[in-house]
């Protein structure tokens, strides 16, 4: 079989399948755009972070940012994973999904009240504290609602993890965390409020990143303020890493896999005898999943081919928003190959998925699909020029299921009608 990606999507007779199904058939039935999910390949990186972290005290928590899709979340809730949460609605999805408070952890530079009181009522196992004034607020919320709210320290280790810079948040310019010169006295400030439980100590220094030296420099730094914290009669119960292992968006990339980062982080997390948390999501979504798009039509500018198709940048905003990579291929192989850009219906230059890129020569109401997209492309869409979102789709085996109706146009001015009515 010729493998796109992986495994579970393959071609088979020049056609492309998703597991047993040809994704040409779901979208004769389903229409596009759509997302379409293989629940094997998540079960299968599932199973291979379980299998390198087994022989340490490990919470894996998805990190809901990445897809966070009710049906999908259930998959991680099935195999007795937590939740990492950057937000009240990711919480009230993990929730609804099933997914235990005890195992649900906060992170994000911005919480709002109303958020951090949710969270408080909900009596999740830890918010990731970025700031001082943050843990001020946290303390005063928590005495209000007569709660105590157990929070982990969020240190910047001011490490570069070689990744776009949008997706780097280990550094000492970015937004995210505390400085690590000034994380012991804000711990000890921590331990002193009436209303806070400081449980454990987090880091996270970025996203797609293709190294394991990055994460052994920050473990290494955070293991060190463990220590100092130690030193100080401050005991701790959880060591989280964040997550950000990256994956293949070309056929030809090598990223690390989870047993690669288990054996670069074990050693320097297992001195301190403190509870692993992880935080992966691109890493448990991103290659199950593919953007199925159909060609409107084809136009030649001089030297210049357009494919046109009808998913545009509100679909997925990744190749606008960072230049990023997706290998796209046709569902039905060709035997002639054009240099062309695939460009999307939406008024805007930026909006393209690839350019000047090699692809079948495919013509109008012809298939394609963006592949790697199960991260952060649903979760990133938008209705920008009023177009309704793409639906989603779940393939098990020889069974396919639409998880998320595409978006009519009704749905679009349903908060807004009965306003209009009155005006």
């Amino acid at each position: 079989m010729d493998y796109v990606i992986n495994e579970n999507f393959y071609y088979k007779n020049n056609e492309l399948f998703c597991e047993e199904i040809s994704i040409k058939d779901i979208a004769k039935k389903v229409g596009t755009p759509f997302y379409v999910y293989s629940k094997k390949a998540i079960e299968e990186k599932i199973k291979a972070y379980r299998d390198a972290f087994s022989s340490y005290n490990t919470l894996i928590c998805y990190a809901a940012k990445a897809n966070p899709n009710l049906s999908i979340l259930k998959i991680f809730e099935k195999a007795d994973f937590g939740c990492d949460i950057v937000s009240g609605g990711e919480l009230y999805k993990a929730r609804k999904a099933g997914i235990p408070a005890k195992k649900i952890v906060y992170a994000g530079v911005g919480k709002t009240d109303f958020e951090i009181e949710f969270a408080l009522r909900e009596n999740i196992l830890s918010f990731n504290v970025e700031s001082e004034m943050e843990l001020d607020v946290l303390d005063e919320l928590a005495r209000k609602n007569e709660k105590k709210a157990r929070v982990s320290i969020r240190i910047n280790p001011n490490v570069d993890p070689k990744t776009h810079p949008y997706i780097s948040t280990g550094l000492r310019e970015s937004k995210f965390g505390i400085d690590i010169d000034k994380a012991l006295d804000i711990c000890k400030k921590a331990v002193s409020l009436k209303n806070i439980e400081v449980i454990g100590i987090h880091c996270h220094i970025g996203s797609q990143i293709m190294e394991i030296s990055p994460y052994m420099e920050a473990v290494e730094k955070t293991a060190d303020m463990v220590f100092k914290l130690k030193k100080e009669g401050i005991e701790l119960q959880y060591f989280d890493i964040g997550g950000g292992l990256g994956i293949r968006y070309k056929p030809e990339d090598n990223p690390p896999t989870p047993e690669d980062l288990a054996k670069g982080i074990l050693p320097i997390v297992s001195s301190t005898g403190l509870k692993l948390i992880l935080e992966p999501g691109r890493s448990l979504v991103g290659e199950a999943g593919a953007l199925i798009t159909q060609v409107i039509f084809t136009k030649d500018k001089g030297d210049k081919h357009f494919i046109i198709v009808d998913s545009g940048m509100n679909d997925l905003l990744r190749p606008a928003m960072y230049n990023a990579y997706h290998h796209i291929v046709s569902l039905d192989k060709k035997d002639k190959k054009v240099v062309a850009d695939i460009v999307g219906p939406i008024c805007e230059t930026g909006d393209f998925f690839a350019l000047d890129r090699e692809i079948d020569d495919v013509q109008r109401k012809d298939y394609l699909a963006i592949m790697s997209a199960g991260a952060y492309g649903s979760s990133m869409s938008s209705n920008y020029n009023v177009r309704p979102r793409a639906a989603e789709v779940l393939v098990d085996g020889s069974k396919f299921y639409v998880i998320r109706e595409r978006e009519s146009y009704a749905y679009l001015t349903k908060l807004e009608e009965d306003v209009f009515k009155e005006i």
